[in-house]
């Protein structure tokens, strides 16, 4: 299957942390999401973390409120955030592993020894209409897995693949791309709808975006960074065109 727009998702966390690090109101979140909508997106991405250190639940209300563009609401697999994403009812709802001590999403969630727990969590969010992915590392494990209790999407964690293409590990780099590579034609095959993301920059998305069955980037801190040198409509456009480029 080959498909021939490649989404993508704008995640705008970090122009939360920016706007936590002082405290008041900017810069909004929901100013950013309406930007980056402007420039091209096909959704919003904002993960509300339980110690709610960037996104906060303001932020969900406005962005339910004004994106015309779909809203990818990412979180942790507790009670409070299905309660939360089941009052909203976003377009997406993405899983994703979380620890409190993390910096940032370090792998991906633990779907094979979880089955009925999380076919289970999911059955409320995809009665209530929520188009539910699962946020997986590139194994064959968690892949079946996440096909096995309904998940109709599956996100592969591109951090590994992205740490070795900026530290020059060229050698990781193609082993962490040859496993997305081959993971995402094997979800296909399982029926599943495939997205990628983490950690994904100018020079490495490329490859990944060439991939033809990859439905969706989503894509967030190197995008906000960029933004200071460019500004975020033009830092979105940049990696819109790459991204298409690739896929041609």
């Amino acid at each position: 299957m080959t498909l021939k727009h490649l989404r993508l998702g704008v995640n705008i966390d970090h122009v939360a942390t920016v706007r936590n690090a002082r405290g008041g109101d900017v810069p909004d979140p929901v100013r950013a999401a309406l930007v980056a909508e402007a420039a091209g997106a096909d959704g919003i991405t904002a993960h509300l973390r339980e110690d709610r250190r960037h996104i906060i639940d303001s932020d969900i209300d406005g962005l339910m409120a004004a994106l015309k563009i779909p809203l990818n609401f990412e979180m942790a697999a507790t009670a409070e955030m299905q309660a939360i994403a089941l009052r909203h009812k976003p377009h997406a709802v993405c899983i994703v592993p979380e620890k409190r001590e993390e910096r940032t999403t370090e792998g991906g969630l633990e779907v094979a020894g979880q089955d009925n727990t999380l076919a289970a969590y999911m059955a409320p969010l995809q009665a209530a209409g929520a188009r539910v992915s699962l946020f997986i590392a590139a194994d064959k494990r968690q892949v079946e897995a996440s096909a096995r209790i309904g998940a109709p999407v599956i996100e592969l964690h591109a951090g590994a693949y992205a740490d070795a293409w900026a530290e020059g590990r060229w050698a990781a780099r193609d082993s962490e791309l040859s496993k997305i590579t081959d993971m995402v034609a094997y979800g296909t095959e399982l029926g599943l709808e495939v997205h990628v993301g983490h950690g994904l920059t100018y020079d490495s998305v490329g490859p990944i975006a060439a991939l033809p069955q990859v439905a969706e980037l989503n894509i967030g801190h190197f995008i906000i960074g960029e933004a200071i040198f460019r500004g975020l409509g033009p830092a979105i456009a940049e990696m819109r065109r790459l991204m298409d480029e690739a896929r041609a």
